[in-house]
């Protein structure tokens, strides 16, 4: 018996309907086999991607075992490796510190030793990844006196070596060390590299260096090397509003400390000579602009700046000693004598 063309239709769509619902359905099915697969599927431990390491991180807290992961990668580090692989594993490494303490502790200073063998590659990314690597290692107390014994090795990276990257993170790791003062007179030939470093146009590298210098100007015997150390002609420049937030501060608590040091009775006590182009002549000389820039931040929008440059003001208008008198402060030379 014929059907006629909307009972033909009608049919046609309940077809299509199931049709559709068990394609989707098939789909689904699939979709999930997949996910399923997916969750039980474990990488390899020789996979160095980030969510590896994070996966091993949250099954060791779990299951309270070492993973072994960051071992093996220092004992892959003792084979021949080209220099990528390498970086790539002293990569992993620095993660592995960071995300599996336990694990870290457990290293040994021999760990150490080898990953300063690192810093004499010949490729600087090697270097880099090594520098970071320590850093990381210093967080752990034990470690830091071995690793101490490398920070001469890491001033004369930084000072021979011109990469920003290499510089940034040879400072982070200087700026995490207690330097010890067999290594003033390293540091005393490395300054000008350090001021180069501080006066080029890379914001972190620039913020590393003068957190360094700032340390080193606390040092009664570092002070004047740093004072009379040569500086471009600009070097003002670097306390224009217009600079990071983060340098500013930086470079206000400088500032702060070698006004303090500079006031300081004994350092006063005798008379130094500074080089036309010192850092004491483009801060503290006659014809230094300091004064404009530093009443200039005081305005500044950043709260820690406007302070930071308030307290630059008041160490120069008043030595270190006067102001722990103040019923017989008598101010010196003032930078702002024609000021409101």
């Amino acid at each position: 018996m014929g059907k006629s063309i909307p009972q033909y239709l009608g049919q046609l769509d309940i077809r299509k309907s199931v049709v559709s619902l068990a394609t989707g359905a098939g789909a689904i099915y699939l979709l999930y086999k997949a996910i399923k697969a997916g969750i039980k599927c474990k990488p390899p431990l020789c996979s160095n991607s980030p969510i590896c390491i994070a996966r091993l991180a949250v099954e060791r807290e779990r299951h309270g075992r070492d993973s072994g992961e960051l071992r093996r990668l220092l004992n892959s580090l003792e084979c021949k490796q080209d220099e990528y692989a390498k970086s790539m594993i002293l990569h992993s490494i620095t993660r592995c510190v960071y995300l599996l303490e336990a694990e870290a502790s457990a290293c040994t200073t021999d760990d150490i030793v080898l990953l300063g063998y690192m810093l004499d590659d010949k490729d600087n990314s090697v270097k880099t990844q090594a520098l970071n690597t320590l850093k990381a290692f210093s967080g752990i107390r034990k470690f830091r006196l071995k690793i101490q014994e490398h920070s001469i090795k890491v001033l004369e990276l930084i000072s021979t070596i011109w990469d920003t990257e290499l510089h940034i993170a040879g400072l982070r790791l200087l700026n995490n060390l207690p330097l010890p003062d067999y290594v003033h007179p390293q540091l005393r030939r490395v300054m000008p590299a350090l001021m180069e470093i501080l006066q080029a146009d890379y914001i972190l590298a620039q913020v590393q260096a003068v957190r360094l210098l700032s340390y080193l100007a606390q040092k009664n015997d570092l002070l004047y090397d740093i004072l009379n150390c040569q500086v471009h002609s600009n070097f003002l420049n670097l306390f224009q509003p217009t600079q990071p937030g983060s340098l500013l501060y930086e470079v206000l608590v400088f500032a702060e400390r070698l006004s303090e040091g500079r006031n300081a009775p004994h350092y006063r006590a005798v008379k130094w000579h500074y080089n036309e182009q010192s850092l004491h002549e483009s801060l503290f000389g006659e014809e230094s602009r300091l004064a404009d820039r530093l009443l200039a931040l005081v305005i500044h929008p950043e709260e820690d700046v406007q302070i930071q440059a308030c307290k630059v003001i008041v160490s120069l208008q008043y030595p270190q000693d006067l102001r722990a008198r103040p019923s017989s402060c008598q101010p010196s030379r003032s930078y702002f004598k024609n000021t409101e």
